[in-house]
């Protein structure tokens, strides 16, 4: 069904904008992987300073759902959208005119804090605009586009750190925010949504917020999805230092990055036809066995003295194959607890991935990575996690 809104655009744009929308907050966080190599030198800090940029980043982009969630529902989308984005452009610019690593630090945070908007706002969006599978077929966009953008952005970034400067990645972002908000206004439909307004939209939130928490079987989703999304994060911050150990410079290191989430759109996509016939904790246990199959091989190459970037690459695309099985239902589950509070469990759940993976991305920083073993032991010890919680699961 195509939206039946005032002020919409052509069916094709208005999914085009929206899917922009929501992959600018990972666009964001991944286009500066590359230069993460060279700012412990640049500005005189450790390898664990160095990784708060990421960190502050996921933590903000995390926390802020949180409010721009209820905001949209109660004041419409686009507004919160624009102000999201206008947040993220000052952002990108402190952080492209950064003199210190603090500086930057704190630009990454604000950056992460109006980016978010896109990712909550976008959804909610398709939740508005689209109906039965036409919204189904719009998300399967939404998970295609998601998985495109580390690759794309890190093998972007790199190239633009090796010929402008690790700067340039930041005037992109900050390029990106103001033709994005551009789209926003001319091209998003007048909101649609308003929520009624007899009570203050705090205690409404506190209220939902309360009632998931008494979930026990809704936190154990959330707990494989964070773990889960702890994993890549690891990955994500962790990759650059190990291919970076194995000669791969940032200019390259995209090509290498680009092994998971490329088999994770692949297990995004196997997911869409088996999961009526295997259901959904089976499809959990298949992404989960993928994924420690995955890394148990990636630490017998590490442990048997292969000490190179395919003897890294390879053996994660099963990773991201087993988290193409394991997401999608374990995000379907959180939301299908108290369907009534869909919206606020989608908050909650982003909020623990973004939390979970900030632990797991500043941890990367904490021991040294001369080669894949500890990277991979970091990495298993989330998916345990992960696998834990479906045990759980399964008893109830």
């Amino acid at each position: 069904m195509h939206p039946s809104t005032p002020k919409s655009a052509p069916y094709g744009l208005l999914i085009a904008n929206l899917l922009a929308q929501i992959s600018f907050g990972l666009l964001a966080m991944t286009v500066c992987l590359p230069s993460m190599q060279e700012w412990g030198q640049l500005f005189g800090g450790s390898q664990a300073a160095v990784q708060l940029t990421f960190s502050a980043y996921v933590v903000t982009y995390g926390a802020f759902q949180l409010l721009y969630g209820p905001l949209s529902d109660r004041y419409g989308r686009r507004g919160v959208l624009l102000v999201g984005l206008s947040v993220a452009g000052i952002g990108s610019v402190m952080a492209a005119v950064a003199p210190s690593l603090a500086w930057l630090i704190f630009a990454r945070a604000l950056q992460g804090a109006g980016s978010a908007a896109g990712m909550v706002v976008g959804r909610s969006a398709v939740q508005d605009l689209f109906q039965g599978p036409e919204r189904t077929r719009v998300m399967a966009y939404i998970g295609m586009t998601l998985g495109l953008c580390p690759p794309t952005a890190t093998l972007i970034g790199g190239q633009l750190h090796v010929h402008l400067g690790w700067q340039a990645n930041f005037v992109l972002m900050a390029v990106l925010s103001v033709l994005l908000l551009a789209a926003a206004w001319w091209g998003l439909p007048t909101p649609l949504k308003s929520a009624p307004k007899d009570s203050h939209w705090l205690a409404d939130m506190g209220r939902a917020y309360a009632r998931l928490a008494r979930e026990k079987t809704f936190w154990l989703y959330v707990l494989v999805l964070a773990a889960t999304t702890a994993t890549f994060y690891v990955f994500l911050a962790g990759a650059p230092i190990v291919l970076g150990s194995y000669g791969v410079g940032p200019q390259s290191i995209g090509w290498y990055i680009m092994a998971v989430p490329v088999a994770y759109i692949v297990g995004n996509y196997l997911t869409s036809q088996w999961i009526h016939q295997k259901g959904e904790r089976r499809m959990m246990g298949l992404g989960l066995s993928a994924s420690l199959a995955s890394l148990a091989l990636l630490l017998a190459l590490g442990w048997a003295g292969w000490q190179s970037p395919l003897a890294f690459a390879l053996p994660l695309l099963l990773l991201g194959l087993g988290h193409g099985f394991l997401n999608p239902p374990a995000l379907a589950g959180t939301v299908g607890v108290i369907p009534a509070l869909a919206g606020s469990a989608a908050a909650v759940a982003g909020l623990m991935q973004q939390l979970m993976g900030a632990l797991g991305g500043y941890a990367v920083g904490l021991v040294s990575h001369h080669g894949a073993v500890n990277l991979g032991l970091l990495m298993t010890a989330f998916t345990l996690c992960s696998a834990l919680a479906l045990v759980l699961l399964n008893r109830r």
